[in-house]
């Protein structure tokens, strides 16, 4: 539960970093980071996970690289939804996505290194 808890924590602090970053990338408070992790996390779970499947042939041929396409959408869909996120341009949601990912990758990396210490 607290693993959870801290994941989430740190996803709200990433999104808040990303929009540090990102032009078009807006987070208004750390309470808006933690509800659109949540809504973005839901979203990607139901919407992105059908986007993805139903466009599995496209991403094989483009080696997974249009789901950033994917996930940007999540990100400008989760949007609207939540008040204090903000994502004003589809360049800012791609941006978005491509900059979470990459935080995503080395956040995976040093808790992958952590652990094996």
């Amino acid at each position: 539960m607290l693993r959870m808890l801290l994941h989430w924590i740190l996803n709200a602090v990433t999104l808040l970093v990303v929009a540090h970053f990102v032009a078009g990338f807006v987070v208004s408070s750390f309470v808006s980071a933690l509800i659109a992790v949540v809504v973005i996390g839901l979203l990607n779970a139901t919407l992105g996970l059908l986007l993805k499947f139903v466009t599995l042939p496209l991403g094989i041929l483009s080696f997974g690289l249009f789901f950033l396409v994917i996930n940007a959408v999540v990100l400008w869909f989760s949007s609207k939804l939540v008040p204090g996120f903000e994502v004003t341009t589809f360049k800012a949601a791609f941006l978005g996505a491509l900059a979470l990912a990459v935080m995503h990758l080395l956040f995976a990396f040093l808790w992958s290194a952590e652990r094996d210490a």
